[in-house]
């Protein structure tokens, strides 16, 4: 095979384009996830539906199946067919809509909306941070592992204990550590795209269902540090 000069940024430049190819169709279908989350939670809320859904025990049924959704989706997504994860990842995003529908209730609509557009402008710089650097980031996804579970626990005690300051001090961890979850994964799906040429339908939904979590997860503790709640 004969090779010229050009041959290094031809390759580079078509790479390029792959990549950009395969994030393209991975935040599409996270997007599709955000907007069904949406549309049912601001449904849920303004249709009525909220309190006979909150009454008939409805939330806590919501969070249950979320949880087994999500471990479902975690454990058996090798055995699945891409329709499968597909059902998973929409339902998944279904059921936080009907959790998010609260939210509605809870703080105001502007609150709300900045809290979202915030969120976008942060997970959108994390996810360029994520695509252009170059090193391997594989060690850092234990590291912010550990980081989330010792956050969950100290939020657990802290139940009882009340400090607003701990409260305080878990929600911006927590956005810190989702921040640094998005360049991760962001990180992870560029390297196994490109390394392994992994490029389907089954592998647009895992990257969405990653990154639909890093988002709504940052969401949510930002809308609590910086969202006004009705009074």
């Amino acid at each position: 095979m004969a090779f010229n000069e050009n041959d290094g940024p031809i390759y580079q430049e078509n790479s390029t384009i792959s990549m950009n190819s395969v994030l393209t169709k991975i935040f599409f279908r996270m997007f599709l996830g955000l907007l069904a989350t949406a549309l049912v939670a601001s449904y849920t809320c303004y249709s009525g539906l909220l309190d006979d859904f909150v009454s008939r025990g409805g939330y806590i049924f919501c969070l249950v199946a979320e949880l087994v959704v999500a471990l479902v989706f975690s454990f058996a997504f090798r055995k699945l067919s891409s329709g499968a994860v597909t059902v998973l990842f929409y339902t998944y995003s279904i059921l936080t809509g009907l959790t998010f529908s609260s939210l509605f209730v809870l703080f105001d609509l502007s609150s709300i909306a900045y809290a979202f557009l915030g969120t976008a402008a942060i997970f959108g710089v994390m996810a360029f941070i994520g695509k252009t650097t170059k090193a391997d980031l594989t060690k850092f996804g234990t590291i912010l592992m550990v980081t989330l579970i010792v956050c969950l626990i100290v939020s657990l005690v802290n139940i009882f204990i009340g400090s607003g300051t701990i409260n305080l001090g878990v929600d911006i961890a927590i956005i810190l550590v989702f921040m640094g979850f998005t360049v991760y994964d962001i990180n992870k799906i560029t390297r196994f795209s490109g390394e392994y040429g992994i490029a389907d339908e089954k592998f647009y939904v895992y990257g969405a269902m990653e990154l639909y979590l890093d988002f709504i997860n940052m969401f949510l503790r930002i809308l609590e540090l910086f969202g006004n709640r009705r009074d």
